[in-house]
């Protein structure tokens, strides 16, 4: 019997109603039902429990129902949810609460309520569990009196949007004559009008002759401004053989990727530098692309551009790097005036007869202010080495600083000193190691 009850509800749950439509709302229905009223086993569940009640078997005595009949309309307000309105009536002695008076004779009793119904599942379905609640009156002789009625129920599809009602529940008093009942009830309902039937679809129409695509490129010939020719959708059907997005027929370069503002050809490149016109600022003259397409600049106009000029401000010669060139003149009396500079032995003390051939030296910095010197220190292999290294520094030194007295910016000027590592004569000798104890001062422009 388990088993059985188990496969029942599985076919159920899974198969619909033949002939019920999907996601329909119930059609207003009436319905009649056979009521049993229950006010003793309502009573024993509030003074006793449930285990109780159910053991002692006194709710299953037919003579505890009181027999009504019961008056429904529903209609559908959602797939899963249904207002209910029932009219029931009886003759019943009502055990009226908080009274004096007891009613030994059956009268006439009256209840109406309206519902609400949770369906659990679609009307689709042959049976259908729902839960109730509402809100009701009742009358009984002279007295109205207010309840709330819950429950529960199944409903069972039959035919023509016909529907077997199985429901039972508790009536809760709210009003103080009200009394606690049990109300159970099985009946039918039948919808008040006939569900309309959906017409069946017409026969279809005749198959169309299917639409022509000489070309076979999947752009028929009406859409098709190219339909001798197999092409791309994209292009109504044309063809596009160098793939810039301009049909061959718009494209005046059709085997050279273009643009379309210039009619399917590449932006032109009128100096032919390699830099398009778009991007170039001196279009007809030929240039870098650092330089946006211009020639690289020489700012003094001496032949050597910026970049290799390294008196870009100065007109100078190219043998010079763009500076201007150094008279031979100048460099001989530089050269003169380095011969002529004295120390005293041992010292970076400068020697007074060394004044004026500096002074000639200074002069000609000032003179012309392009011009850089270089003051370099050299010592014999006499002594100690690191101590020919530090005399060498400290006389080239002194030399600077002898010039920047006398007026030379210090930024034009660079002092070092090698000791005895760059010889001019050998060592071996006198002559050869008073050659290589001097000062050499070196002109540059840059």
């Amino acid at each position: 019997m388990k088993q059985l009850c188990v496969l029942i509800l599985a076919v159920n749950c899974f198969i619909a109603v033949n002939g019920q439509e999907n996601n329909l709302k119930k059609n207003p229905s009436f319905g009649i039902h056979f009521t049993g009223i229950d006010f003793k086993t309502a009573q024993d569940l509030r003074t006793k429990n449930i285990a109780t009640v159910v053991r002692e078997k006194q709710w299953r005595r037919a003579e505890r129902l009181n027999p009504a009949i019961t008056l429904s309309y529903s209609q559908g307000l959602s797939q899963h949810f249904d207002v209910m309105t029932r009219l029931t009536g009886a003759f019943l002695s009502y055990p009226s609460r908080n009274t004096t008076s007891l009613n030994l004779n059956d009268r006439f009793y009256f209840e109406a309520d309206a519902n609400i119904n949770l369906k659990l599942l679609t009307d689709n379905y042959w049976v259908v569990p729902y839960l109730q609640a509402g809100a009701g009156l009742s009358k009984e002789r002279t007295n109205w009196m207010a309840y709330m009625p819950i429950g529960a129920g199944l409903q069972v599809n039959l035919w023509d949007g016909g529907f077997l009602h199985i429901n039972t529940g508790y009536r809760v008093p709210v009003s103080s004559r009200a009394n606690y009942s049990l109300f159970h009830a099985i009946g039918v309902s039948f919808p008040v009008a006939e569900r309309k039937q959906t017409p069946p679809p017409p026969p279809p129409p005749p198959a169309p002759e299917p639409p022509k695509d000489k070309d076979g490129d999947g752009v028929l010939d009406e859409n098709d401004m190219c339909p001798d020719v197999a092409g791309l959708s994209a292009l109504r059907g044309c063809p596009d053989s160098d793939k810039d997005g301009i049909a061959d027929k718009d494209d005046k370069c059709p085997n050279q990727a273009g643009m379309a503002r210039y009619n399917g050809c590449p932006v032109p490149d009128t100096d032919k530098d390699g830099i398009n016109d778009e991007e170039d600022k001196c279009v007809t003259v030929a240039g870098v692309a650092r330089y946006n397409g211009c020639p690289i600049p020489d700012s003094d106009g001496d032949g050597v551009n910026d970049e290799e000029d390294k008196c870009p401000a100065v007109v100078g010669v190219a043998t010079n790097a763009g500076c201007p060139e150094i008279k031979q003149e100048v460099i001989k009396k530089v050269e003169f005036a380095a011969k002529n500079v004295f120390f005293n032995t041992g010292s970076y003390q400068l020697q007074k007869k060394s004044y004026a051939p500096l002074n000639e030296v200074a002069k000609i910095l000032k003179d012309n202010p392009t011009l850089q010197l270089d003051v370099e220190g050299h010592t014999d292999n006499a002594g100690d080495a690191a101590k020919n290294q530090m005399l060498s520094e400290n006389r080239a030194s002194a030399v600077k600083a002898y010039l920047i007295a006398q007026g030379v910016e210090g930024t034009r000027l660079t002092a070092a000193g090698y000791g005895p590592d760059r010889p001019v004569a050998d060592n071996k000798t006198a002559a050869g190691k008073s050659k290589n104890r001097r000062v050499e001062l070196k002109l540059r422009s840059y």
